[in-house]
């Protein structure tokens, strides 16, 4: 992955843009993250309004984003999600023909679906639109409670900061989970929000901070390696298991075995990148029980098997990896 391009149409949101250029068009050099050729395209170069009342100089056409790597589409108001640009369609079909990252933020999904490369997927949109993209195209499958979804080289992802998760999502794929996490940091953000976890949590801050869940998480990233069941889980909470898994789900938007299941990847991620230990003891460590299922995971989330990940982001020299479980 070398080249970014973020297509911008007038009425664009500035949030959802700018966090599209915070993930992937700063210099981070400095922390040993390669930079990316970055690109900011426009079917009509020149000056390009917001929705909120001032302009950007927007220097490339279309036609500088045709060899990209990853091309992001940017919010377009509702009025155009009826009358998407053409000349933008087709700079999608031909990015998805090659095999390109697509990657969308909010309402942007409405450009992918007129071109009709989500037909026959799973996708997402902000809440409050996916049931309009759901009529409009019915032949896609349009998930609303969910902040992201990847349907093989395609990113959709809900409202806001819901992007940054995204955008977070596809470079840890690309640069690995250390590369991805030295970003949060800069960023100062989560390294990584599970793309299936509800847009919205009921009640994000407990009215009763003696009643929070944080010393129950802090004690299961402790202890990944053990059986960590809803009932034992709700013990140690002082609570039943059905309370203790609704009162997880409103919390963290998530179940139990959701939230961690995604601690326990994202552990033997970090053990593969920086450890030279055997795929049987990462398996034992992450709480997975064997090698098999360990990469039955891996694979499904993360579509590598952890040998080939090993290879492509080790951050040892000395860790051996046969030559065919090298990615092309």
């Amino acid at each position: 992955m070398r080249s970014v391009a973020v297509v911008v149409q007038p009425g664009f949101a500035p949030f959802e843009f700018g966090l599209a250029c915070e993930a992937f068009g700063l210099d981070r050099s400095d922390d040993g993250i390669p930079n990316f050729d970055f690109r900011i395209v426009s079917p009509d170069p020149g000056v390009v309004p917001s929705n909120i009342g001032f302009s950007i100089n927007v220097e490339h056409g279309l036609d500088a984003a045709d060899d990209v790597d990853i091309l992001v589409l940017a919010p377009i108001p509702r009025a155009q999600w009826e009358h998407v640009d053409e000349r933008v369609i087709d700079l999608v079909r031909r990015a998805d023909a090659r095999g390109a990252w697509l990657l969308s933020v909010c309402s942007g999904s409405f450009v992918l679906a007129a071109a009709g490369v989500l037909d026959g997927r799973r996708a997402t949109t902000h809440w409050r639109y996916a049931h309009t993209m759901a009529r409009m195209y019915p032949e896609i499958e349009v998930d609303p409670d969910v902040l992201y979804v990847q349907s093989g080289n395609i990113i959709t992802s809900a409202g806001t900061a819901a992007g940054l998760d995204a955008c977070l999502h596809l470079l840890r794929q690309e640069l690995g989970a250390e590369l991805a996490n030295r970003i949060a940091r800069r960023m100062v953000v989560a390294p990584q929000r599970d793309g299936g976890q509800a847009q919205f949590i009921a009640a994000p801050i407990p009215v009763d901070t003696s009643l929070s869940l944080a010393p129950v998480t802090e004690w299961m990233m402790q202890n990944l390696h053990a059986d960590l069941s809803v009932e034992r889980l709700a013990a140690r909470a002082h609570m039943s298991p059905r309370t203790f898994a609704r009162r997880f789900k409103a919390d963290f938007g998530a179940t139990p075995a959701a939230w961690l299941a995604r601690q326990r990847l994202l552990h033997a991620q970090r053990l593969l990148e920086e450890t030279d230990l055997g795929i049987d003891r990462i398996a034992s460590e992450c709480g997975f029980g064997s090698a098999a299922v360990l990469r039955q995971n891996f694979a499904r989330t993360m579509g590598l098997t952890p040998t080939a990940y090993r290879a492509r982001f080790s951050c040892s020299d000395d860790v051996a990896v046969p030559r065919e479980a090298v990615p092309a």
